[in-house]
């Protein structure tokens, strides 16, 4: 059973939560601005991945935009990115799909196959 967050407007998660559907995997959908991952959540699920704190931002967000965090993220440790993650879920890129072992940020349908399938 996989975790699925998502933010039910965004195009993309539709897209990804119909997929999970067709290809039978199951989860758990949590909305992501009604319940926010907390910063011990990011903390554990970014280090999982094995990526970089700033993969974990929705830069096509129009929050990130207007606190014009392109500018200031490379100056803030991955301490104060984790926790300004967790202050607002449109900061975070969406879906996210986490399970045991497994950490995806964002729907591409080749890696998602190639992980949950």
């Amino acid at each position: 059973m996989y975790l699925f967050i998502h933010y039910p407007k965004c195009s993309t998660c539709q897209k990804a939560k119909k997929w999970l559907e067709a290809q039978g995997v199951a989860f758990e959908a949590r909305h992501i601005v009604e319940e926010n991952p907390t910063a011990e959540e990011l903390s554990k699920w970014i280090a999982a991945s094995g990526q970089p704190v700033k993969k974990f931002f929705n830069t096509s967000g129009m929050k990130y935009k207007e606190l014009a965090l392109k500018d200031k993220l490379p100056s803030m440790t991955d301490e104060e990115q984790i926790a300004l993650l967790a202050t607002d879920g449109m900061l975070v890129k969406r879906p996210l799909v986490i399970g045991e072992g497994v950490v995806l940020a964002g729907f591409k349908e080749d890696k998602w196959a190639e992980v949950l399938l």
